[in-house]
């Protein structure tokens, strides 16, 4: 509890727009729970979720707020994505609302990453902020 304290508080000195992003986020990956009843896509997506929070708060306690924290999103996220699109047939966006959840969850991962992977770039290149 106390590391997730710890994460949160660190997260709360972000600027604001990464805060509403951060929060955004958080409710587009919450949905994969309910929706875990009645798609796979969902199942596999509340894992990776799960999955991510642990690595991230773990990461975090030891190496505190920094770039490359993002390489949790990288590691995690990117062969789910790929998983994600080779299903891409069966998510019926038009018809059902986890097909709509489903593409929003693959477009916000997407942009997600794009901050992750130039954040960790940056990390490797000397920028320890």
């Amino acid at each position: 509890m106390e590391q997730i304290a710890a994460f949160q508080a660190d997260i709360a000195t972000a600027p604001l727009w990464v805060r509403y992003w951060l929060a955004f986020m958080s409710v587009v990956l919450m949905l994969a729970f309910p929706f875990a009843v009645v798609r796979q896509e969902a199942r596999v997506a509340a894992l990776v979720v799960a999955l991510t929070f642990l690595a991230m708060v773990g990461l975090h306690s030891l190496i505190g707020y920094v770039r490359l924290l993002g390489i949790v999103h990288v590691v995690l996220w990117t062969p789910f994505l790929f998983y994600l699109w080779r299903r891409r047939r069966g998510w019926r966006v038009k018809e059902t609302i986890v097909g709509k959840w489903i593409l929003v969850l693959f477009v916000t991962m997407i942009v997600s990453l794009a901050f992750d992977y130039s954040d960790v770039v940056r990390w490797l290149l000397g920028e320890r902020g």
